[in-house]
């Protein structure tokens, strides 16, 4: 049985949820979050726990999308939570998420936002 990588720094879940997602493995997407993580998706949405987590990427994953790597920005750490985010590649915009460090010093997703839209046009 091969040990699963882990996210050893905030910023290592991005490329290890790349990793896996263009893998198809959906399990592994989900071992990224905490068990009561919450994710805001789909639009509009959310996804809370885990399991839901997992069974909302397993779906997703069955249309076999192609997710390319993004250069993430350094983490924000306050001892043991800190904030990661990255830049959509198309530019349109972002992508947070809120980490924890865990018992054995490996991190884990606790609250992501996958999708931050920049608007094209200022509201003020």
């Amino acid at each position: 049985m091969s040990q699963i990588q882990r996210a050893m720094k905030p910023e290592d879940i991005t490329y290890l949820f790349v990793e896996r997602a263009n893998a198809g493995d959906a399990t592994g997407i989900a071992d990224l979050y905490e068990d009561q993580a919450v994710m805001a998706y789909p639009p509009g949405g959310q996804t809370a726990g885990r399991d839901a987590i997992f069974q909302l990427w397993k779906m997703v994953l069955e249309a076999a999308p192609r997710f390319e790597p993004e250069e993430p920005l350094p983490a924000l750490v306050s001892g043991d939570i800190a904030l990661t985010a990255t830049v959509a590649k198309d530019g349109r915009g972002a992508r947070a998420q809120v980490c924890r460090r865990q018992a054995d010093g490996t991190w884990l997703r606790v609250l992501d936002l996958p999708e931050i839209v920049a608007s094209l046009e200022s509201g003020e």
